[in-house]
């Protein structure tokens, strides 16, 4: 592996478990608007997914679909936030990092981010945060990481992105990146973790394991 210059996460699924937040989240939305609450197929869209995205995909008919979003942009989403579990030896792992390496976020989330970062108290680990404000093209799409690489001008193969869904795998896969799947031996990739400290041993040339 080249020498790394650039370590990148997804955020849910990831830097956090959020799929209580998550639930929590879409079943109020679909409760106000009359409908049931989440199935496992729903849910996992709405993991991989932008917010916009997810209401659409939740109330494809175009008036329902404004009606859900003008209600959820109204919605204060703090108390969802604090629903969000941080993964075990986060702070520790990037405190390590970050004397050596750039730290940066590529998250489907969008006016969500702000919140996450300030309430968890992640802003001064992370030297850029990329959410799908930024971009015109989200995850799959290569163009979150692509700014990514381009903020800190590195090329491909000097950037790690840790991700657990098949949108993260194939955003990694067109940037060039190396891909570290997180919790999920199904995705291609370059190497397999089941804890993020595990990631340093990836960086030192010391693969944990692979799958």
């Amino acid at each position: 592996m080249s020498i790394i210059k650039v370590v990148a996460f997804d955020c849910d699924g990831v830097l956090f478990n959020t799929d209580r937040a998550n639930h929590a989240y879409y079943n109020s939305v679909l409760r106000h608007m009359g409908k049931p609450e989440l199935t496992q197929e729903q849910f996992a869209f709405v993991h991989m997914h932008t917010v916009a995205e997810s209401i659409r995909y939740l109330f494809p008919d175009p008036a329902r679909f404004e009606a859900a979003e003008r209600f959820r942009r109204q919605m204060d989403y703090s108390p969802f936030v604090r629903k969000m579990e941080m993964e075990p030896g986060l702070i520790p792992l990037l405190t390590r990092l970050k004397p050596r390496y750039k730290t940066a976020i590529a998250t489907n989330r969008t006016d969500t981010m702000d919140a996450v970062m300030r309430v968890h108290g992640l802003t001064p680990h992370f030297d850029l945060v990329i959410s799908a404000r930024e971009v015109d093209h989200p995850k799959p799409h290569p163009e979150p990481l692509q700014k990514i690489l381009h903020h800190f001008q590195a090329a491909p193969q000097e950037a790690v992105y840790v991700g657990d869904s098949i949108v993260d795998a194939e955003a990694a896969r067109q940037a060039g990146v190396v891909f570290v799947a997180y919790k999920n031996a199904e995705l291609a990739a370059h190497h397999y973790i089941r804890r993020l400290e595990d990631l340093e041993s990836i960086l030192n040339g010391r693969p944990p394991y692979d799958d």
